[in-house]
């Protein structure tokens, strides 16, 4: 009987023994609920006391993703993620180099973490501007050859670029010296809110989650309300989009960013069933046969007044949108030093986009409203 009593104790040690050895084993890092809804250009996955970012395309083609770790203070990184970038947040010192991230700071009230940027005049913000202007915020030269120099000297805490393909020499120089570099992708996402929601990006890294969450589903909460205002109108009122470049007349495909806003505005674009993303180069005869008779005209490029546009291709006036004064610009504002608002701000605020567009094209449902970005070419 004690011989029987010994064994059953010895197995109940080593039952425990292998159970003890078990929990210690590293655990496997599985990923919980993405907390993006619009996007598909990143991801975020949240635990207790650190963030996963995944940037899953960030660039057209691109063969690869970037996996990057937010460490919040006294968090623990699992053993698994050791070898992926680490930033710890809130950071400090940033530096972008896309002025569509301007307005995501200045929305979370962190512009003055911004330390650098490239070519400083394409910022248009008046409060961005003011920091520049006492010197809060370097001018780092040109976007495809950084002041590397400088960036050593400033010692950002992350730098947060774009990539147009898998060489970027200057990334590269960064990272060998030791400098934090984060790939953002905001301009690959083609729905309207997506881009918008890129505020929860920069929300992580500036330690304003919750702030960024309730800035965006008041913009989602925006764009809806546009949508219901349209929803029972009928798309019957033809469109004609962008204008020669050099030979070509660029127009955007069916899937593309602007397309979507001018589905959602309740148009019909004629170049909708076009399949694919951006823009698509198409011959002036090609573009006069389509939409000579188009009801109106989404000009892009910097025109003024129709005058001027006139004087870059006479052919213009053949275009009945032309002879009616039925064309619009989005892109007419500049800012002090000739950074285009549009540009800058548009990607943030997809819902005044959104009214905007609903103006132009049904102005009885917004009998008040003053235009953001567009502009009649008179």
């Amino acid at each position: 009987m004690k011989l029987l009593f010994k064994l059953l104790f010895l197995a109940f040690l080593t039952l425990n023994s292998c159970k003890e050895k078990a929990t210690n084993q590293p655990k496997v890092v599985t990923l919980p609920k993405n907390q993006i809804q619009h996007a598909t250009a990143f991801s975020i996955h949240k635990y207790e006391g650190y963030s996963i970012v995944k940037i899953i395309n960030p660039w057209p083609e691109a063969l690869q993703s970037f996996t990057y770790v937010l460490k919040e203070k006294n968090g623990v990184i699992p053993d698994s993620l050791q070898n992926y970038i680490t930033v710890d947040v809130p950071v400090q010192k940033l530096v972008v180099t896309s002025t569509t991230i301007i307005p995501f700071l200045e929305m979370l009230e962190s512009e003055e973490k911004l330390t650098g940027f490239p070519h400083t005049n394409y910022i248009s913000s008046q409060k961005t501007r003011a920091l520049i202007a006492k010197g809060a915020v370097k001018d780092l030269g040109q976007n495809e050859n950084l002041n590397i120099e400088l960036l050593f000297d400033m010692q950002p805490d992350v730098v947060v670029t774009f990539g147009v393909d898998n060489t970027n020499k200057t990334v590269n120089k960064l990272t060998q010296n030791g400098l934090k570099v984060m790939f953002q992708a905001d301009w690959m996402e083609q729905s309207p809110l997506g881009k918008a929601e890129w505020i929860k990006f920069y929300g992580l890294l500036l330690g304003k989650e919750k702030e960024a969450d309730s800035i965006f589903k008041t913009i989602e909460s925006n764009y809806n309300n546009a949508l219901e205002l349209v929803n029972k109108k009928e798309a019957n009122q033809t469109v004609l989009y962008g204008s020669m470049y050099k030979d070509k007349w660029f127009v955007a495909r069916g899937n593309s960013w602007i397309a979507q806003f001018l589905k959602d505005a309740k148009t019909d674009y004629l170049w909708k069933d076009l399949p694919g993303v951006g823009s698509e180069a198409l011959s002036f005869e090609s573009v006069f046969d389509k939409a000579q008779h188009a009801n109106i005209w989404i000009t892009n490029g910097a025109i003024e007044n129709l005058t001027q546009l006139l004087e870059e291709n006479h052919h213009y006036a053949k275009f009945d949108a032309f002879q009616n004064k039925e064309i619009y610009s989005f892109e007419s504002q500049k800012g002090e030093t000739g950074g285009t608002i549009y540009y800058e701000t548009a990607p943030s605020r997809p819902d005044l986009v959104l009214k905007d567009y609903i103006k132009i094209f049904h102005p009885e449902l917004l009998p008040d409203y003053q235009f953001t970005f567009a502009k009649k070419l008179d």
